[in-house]
């Protein structure tokens, strides 16, 4: 499933028109993107938390020339499905 697919999803299960999920759906991503750029997490009960995970700079292989490098520190987004989602999707 696409976003335009979940757009039409949300349309026909919530008996609304398209460009009312459109922004119903735009707008719960954007609520979920701005808690994550402030460094909050998400949680969904039932369904998992979304958070953002910062990576420690490491040493890594450049693959071209083979000699080690420095990986630097970057931040990431992880999702952790609940255990009820997790038994679901078995």
């Amino acid at each position: 499933m696409n976003k335009a697919d979940l757009i039409l999803e949300v349309a026909e299960r919530g008996d609304v028109s398209k460009g009312d999920a459109e922004a119903i759906v735009e707008e719960f991503l954007s609520l979920i993107e701005a808690e994550l750029v402030k460094g909050n997490q998400v949680k969904l009960s039932g369904f998992g938390v979304f958070e953002k995970k910062v990576r420690k700079a490491r040493k890594g292989t450049d693959p071209s020339t083979h000699k080690q490098i420095i990986i630097p520190e970057s931040s990431t987004i992880i999702f952790r499905p609940s255990k009820l989602l997790k038994e679901k999707v078995k």
